[in-house]
């Protein structure tokens, strides 16, 4: 764990130059709206350890899959939003010489990130190798307000020397992703034109054939005036550039503002994407630097109000959660339902920058409560508009009569992961994709999106269930074999407890949708029937068969339900017990050994406690938490915020804390040893839902809200927000209130520690406990 970024409430700050954290910083502070992204690279050179990263939502590269043995069914290739045309490169060269972070002495640094508004900060004093001292100042943001724009105002001040500093803004579009598997390069040049200060780079991705025209322009400015003299222009393929030189005295400065545009296909047809970039550019341009940043900011404020969560009393915890919030914000706006959320976001390759069921299990909570209701609508929308890809997808492995097995990984509907086991056994993503409609449906109201969208992709999801069990003769139950729960650090297991669980549930839940549709949409039903040729007798008994015969491992000494057949086989030594060498096990030790081994990455049984807390005792629910969680290493982003949940549900208030601080601050303080590839975007949904759900304790149960909060004991006090029913409503927590405000003329029904109440409109309410 690493500890090197300063705490502060609404800033993520850097002091001292360090090289070797630079990759780490480089994601840390990355910046995004929802359609790009960029991590914080430097704008001028830099020949040290970097990984530099421009993403542009929605295209994507297929990247032909490498693997020994090739199986029936395996993806042909592994998709990847992949590393973009560079648009923040400014060259600098004072007195001849290139400014190189690398290779100077670098006499201070500060990165920064101001959350609050969205800009990213640098400021340094370096002094070169002929002598020459420099201070520079930049600032970069992304714009949340004119999504296609990025602006970078660069400040250079001469400490030291008089002479001649040369500025050569740039757009690069030779650039490559580090893990390309065959190690090749994904764009070819389309177009290229550069003239004065502005210039045009056009790029085409092979395959998939998307392009992306990325545009520039720059102003000089000396002590505050518009250079004027000549701009120089060079270019070659995949890279125009501008370069200016102007004459500086000792404590003169210089401003470098660009203006940037990222256009792709994905919006605009492919013969008007220069002109669209130029009319981008051209809007920019007139509403200058300044404008452009405070429509940005305020949009930013108008996100915090919303989402912001505050705590008094610890300044650790706050920045935690702030971070967490800001990096789902700018990830995924919703406003386009062919978009959906990557678990590195725009912050790094890992992971193909693709869509897991990280979505639906993590994010889609968030994004309810803080977000307009067609948000996380649109996230379910994603899944529907995939449906006939995920029946061929199942179709590949043998499925038939419509079932849909949708992909572990995917950007357009195909399973497009690279790893055996986790391709065709992680199943259990089928049920998230069902949960996540019942989900939005619970939360909102909003039993319309069943008739037909929500019912449809059940129906597929409830015949892939249907067919994926075994009958047991020996066992007279129905078994589901062959698996891999969401603990990935077991393969190929039988009975996985969670996989089995939640086919059921889905089960359940689509034969309650269609009695639900057969008296509220009959006639649409009827269409329905007819276009999946569902044979609703035949199918639906068999459902039902399988919800009252299947087979879940149990230990009856303990009472809990174990994670898979043959579970207590193993040495159930406690984590705790381990040595500091053998961690993180995933670094450390052989695949064979932790698949011998008891220790689970993330909360697998107890994924479906959480999801479930209403059919288990609070008895159950500690047993089982007493049993999994201290064989759990946590060594998946994904596990803190489930148990910090279950923790706080069971009235473990310090393990809760504990998790959620883990959860809060896996990034900023490096956990898992992992930052350097990037963000773990989804993850930060279960931060979110770690401090909602467990310290607030709020679930949804029978169309009402319950609370039953608690504050941790170092805390004054906590607040969040959230929309629910039409209603926004303020929630604050002290050590002896717990208070509701209304922000709205709706009236909403409550429930807290149990006790039924009503929250009428612009009212404030205090609870006692």
């Amino acid at each position: 764990m690493k500890n090197y970024v300063i705490h502060h409430e609404w800033k993520i700050i850097e002091e001292g130059f360090k090289p070797e954290l630079n990759r780490i910083s480089e994601s840390l502070f990355s910046i995004g709206n929802g359609k790009m992204g960029q991590r914080a690279n430097f704008e001028e050179k830099y020949s040290g350890d970097t990984m530099n990263g421009t993403y542009v939502a929605g295209i994507y590269y297929p990247d032909k899959t490498r693997v020994g043995w090739w199986k029936n069914g395996y993806p042909e290739y592994f998709a990847k939003i992949i590393n973009s045309t560079n648009w923040i490169g400014i060259g600098i060269k004072i007195n001849g010489e290139e400014l190189d972070l690398a290779t100077a002495k670098v006499l201070s640094f500060t990165r920064e990130l101001d959350m609050q508004h969205g800009l990213l900060s640098r400021r340094f004093v370096a002094e070169l190798k002929n002598g020459n001292q420099i201070e520079v100042c930049s600032h970069r943001f992304v714009s949340v307000a004119a999504t296609e724009i990025g602006a970078i105002r660069y400040t250079v001040k001469a400490l030291n020397f008089s002479g001649e500093i040369e500025v050569s803004p740039f757009l690069d579009g030779d650039v490559v992703n580090e893990d390309s598997n065959y190690d090749e390069k994904f764009w070819v040049e389309v177009s290229r034109a550069v003239g004065g200060a502005e210039g045009y780079l056009t790029v085409e991705t092979l395959k998939t054939e998307f392009q992306v025209c990325t545009g520039m322009w720059f102003q000089l400015l000396k002590n505050g005036e518009k250079v004027d003299s000549k701009i120089s222009n060079r270019d070659k393929e995949k890279y125009v550039e501008a370069l200016q030189k102007v004459k500086v005295s000792e404590g003169g400065e210089i401003v470098v503002e660009k203006l940037s545009a990222t256009v792709s296909s994905l919006y605009y047809e492919k013969e008007n994407l220069v002109e669209r970039t130029k009319e981008a550019i051209d809007l920019a341009v007139d509403a200058g630097y300044d404008a452009l940043f405070e429509s940005h900011k305020n949009r930013w404020l108008g996100k915090w109000k919303t989402s912001d969560i505050k705590i008094e009393g610890d300044v650790a915890a706050q920045q935690g959660i702030r971070f967490n919030i800001f990096q789902l914000n700018q990830t995924y706006s919703g406003e386009d339902e062919r978009l959906n959320i990557g678990p590195k976001g725009f912050t790094g390759e890992k992971y193909g920058g693709v869509t897991y069921w990280d979505t639906e299990a993590y994010c889609l909570p968030f994004y309810l409560s803080t977000a307009p209701q067609k948000v996380s609508k649109n996230l379910l929308v994603y899944r529907h508009k995939h449906l006939q890809k995920a029946i061929e997808n199942a179709e590949k492995l043998g499925f038939k009569n419509g079932a849909a097995l949708y992909p572990m990984v995917t950007i357009n509907g195909e399973e497009c992961h690279n790893e055996w086991e986790i391709t065709f056994e992680e199943i259990h993503r089928n049920g998230a994709i069902a949960y996540a409609i019942y989900d939005y449906i619970n939360y909102t109201g909003d039993k319309e999106y069943l008739a037909p969208t929500g019912f449809e992709v059940l129906l597929g999801i409830s015949r892939f269930w249907s067919q994926r069990v075994n009958w047991s003769a020996e066992k007279q139950r129905y078994v589901m074999l062959g698996v891999t729960g969401p603990n990935e650090y077991e393969n190929n297991v039988n009975n996985n407890f969670h996989t089995s669980y939640i086919a059921v549930w889905t089960l359940k839940y689509t034969l309650e949708v269609i009695d639900y549709l057969k008296k509220e949409f009959p006639f649409l039903f009827e269409e329905m029937v007819k276009k999946w040729k569902f044979n609703e007798l035949t199918e639906t008994e068999q459902w039902k068969d399988i919800i009252e015969k299947m087979y879940y491992p149990r230990d009856e000494k303990r009472g809990i339900y174990l994670q898979q057949d043959g579970f207590l086989d193993k040495d159930l030594t406690p984590v705790a017990e381990l040595s500091e060498e053998d961690l993180p096990i995933n670094q450390k030790w052989s695949w064979d050994r932790i698949l011998r081994s008891p220790y689970i990455k993330q909360a697998d049984t107890l994924q479906s406690l959480y999801l479930f807390q209403e059919n288990f005792t609070s008895e159950e629910l500690k047993s089982h938490f007493d049993f999994y969680e201290p064989l759990t290493v946590h060594e998946s982003s994904l596990s803190p915020c489930i148990h910090s949940i279950l923790a706080a549900r069971i009235g473990y208030q310090k393990k809760s804390y504990e998790m959620y601080l883990r959860t809060a601050r896996l990034d900023l303080d490096d956990y898992n040893n992992d930052t350097e590839d990037g963000l773990h975007i989804t993850s930060m949904g279960g931060t979110w839902m770690s401090f909602v759900m467990g310290f607030g304790g709020m679930r949804v149960v029978n169309g009402r809200l319950t609370f039953n909060p608690f504050i941790p004991e170092s805390w004054k006090s906590y607040a969040f927000r959230i929309d629910f029913g039409g209603a926004h409503l303020e929630v604050t927590k002290t050590a002896s209130i717990f208070s509701i405000l209304n922000h709205s003329e709706i009236e909403v029904p409550v429930t807290i520690w149990g006790e039924e109440y009503r929250i009428k409109g612009n009212e404030i309410k205090e609870f006692k406990k």
